[in-house]
Order: structure tokens, then C-alpha cells, then sequence
């Protein structure tokens, strides 16, 4: 049995001069209370691009391109790749070097990044592909990594808006920071905001790479 608290709060995107109008972008914020007794939090960022979703699909499903979303100041490296290709894409050798390769089902993708932007301590992330859907959602799970737990589905809907074809990019995320007292607290103070302003970040370089 879950008990689920949450409220929700619309941001303005401020747009740029990517030519992508600014456009609202919702997030949902919550907590609920596990059968296990863990407190997990979960997330939603939303907008949406004018840009078809065939093509924003294959953006999100290659690897390659996390770095090119994630914060300056974060110095994410793409590391290693396990790739395992999806239904319906060709072979793909494992290697970072790969052109355009897709992470379906059991890929393994291995970050390094800086856990506070501003001191030089690095962490590692291995992220595991759990499900892909062409054209419509794929998931990850952290495998290895600061949290306790992190479950990430990046879910995306053909929308037309304003007689424009387009597509609304939807991260839902469900995360445990662990640690007991000390998790809460920077939970409070730190990981919440530092998840907000990452995914401002990608949004912003979203509306840019596919400008």
C-alpha cells in the first residue's frame, strides 16, 4: 500500500534564440511511502519542441548525446557503452566511438560527473536500459551510483499545437536518496534543487540542439 502526497507548479520556460517558442513547462514534485517503509520521491519535468518525435526519439535513445544536456558544471564524461541494440536497428559495436548507436534493453551506459559542480570529487553512474518502446518511451535504472535507488522513464507524445507538429518530452523520475537522516537532509537542502536545475538545463539545451 503506497501513500502518495504531491503538488505540482508551472515554470516559464524563458526560450532563446534557438527559434523554439518558450513554452510551459510543468513539474510535478511528490513523496510516497513504500510498503517497505523507504520514503521515495518522485518528479516529472515536462515541455514540449516542435520538432517531430521520430526525431527527438533518436536524440534521447543515443547516448552519446547525455553529455550535450547535462550542466557545464557538472564535467559529465560518457565513460563506457555495453550497447544492446533495439528491435529493428543494426548491430552496434561496443564502444563510445560508435556512430549513432541506440541503447535498447539491457545497454549499459557508464558516466563520470562531479557531484558539486564547484570541488573537483567525481562519481560514477551506470545506468541500465529496463525498457524501450520506438517512438515512445524508454527506461533506466541506476545500477551503480550515489543514490540509494533511481528509476528514470523518459516518455514522449506526438502533440500539435498552433497547427505545428510537435512533441512533449516527459521525464518521470522516482528516486531514494538513502542515508537515513543525513539523505533527508541533503535531500532538502541539496538534491532537490540540484535535480530542478538539471533538467532547466537540459530543457534549455534541448531547445538548442534540435533548433
Amino acid at each position: 500500500m503506497e501513500t502518495w502526497f504531491s503538488h505540482d507548479y508551472l515554470i516559464e520556460s524563458t526560450g532563446g534564440t534557438s527559434g523554439i517558442r518558450a513554452n510551459p513547462v510543468e513539474n510535478l514534485v511528490g513523496v510516497y511511502l513504500s510498503a517497505s517503509g523507504l520514503m521515495t520521491h518522485r518528479v516529472r519535468f515536462e515541455q514540449w519542441v516542435p520538432v517531430p518525435i521520430e526525431q527527438v526519439f533518436l536524440f534521447f535513445a543515443n547516448p552519446g548525446n547525455l553529455p550535450r544536456i547535462m550542466p557545464p558544471g557538472t564535467r559529465t564524461e560518457l565513460v563506457r557503452l555495453k550497447v544492446v541494440p533495439p528491435p529493428g536497428s543494426p548491430a552496434v559495436r561496443e564502444s563510445i566511438t560508435d556512430r549513432d548507436p541506440l541503447a535498447g534493453v539491457g545497454s549499459e551506459i557508464v558516466t563520470s560527473f562531479r557531484v558539486v559542480p564547484f570541488l573537483p570529487f567525481r562519481a560514477q553512474w551506470i545506468a541500465l536500459i529496463t525498457e524501450f518502446e520506438w517512438n515512445h518511451h524508454f527506461a533506466d535504472v541506476q545500477k551503480k551510483g550515489p543514490f540509494k535507488s533511481f528509476h528514470h522513464r523518459h516518455e514522449l507524445i506526438a502533440e500539435r499545437r498552433d497547427g505545428v507538429n510537435g512533441t512533449v518530452v516527459r521525464d518521470v523520475i522516482e528516486y531514494d536518496v538513502g542515508f537515513g537522516w543525513l539523505g533527508k537532509l541533503a535531500q532538502r537542502i541539496f538534491v532537490s534543487r540540484q535535480l530542478s536545475r538539471t533538467f532547466e538545463y537540459r530543457q534549455k539545451a534541448l531547445e538548442k540542439l534540435l533548433g
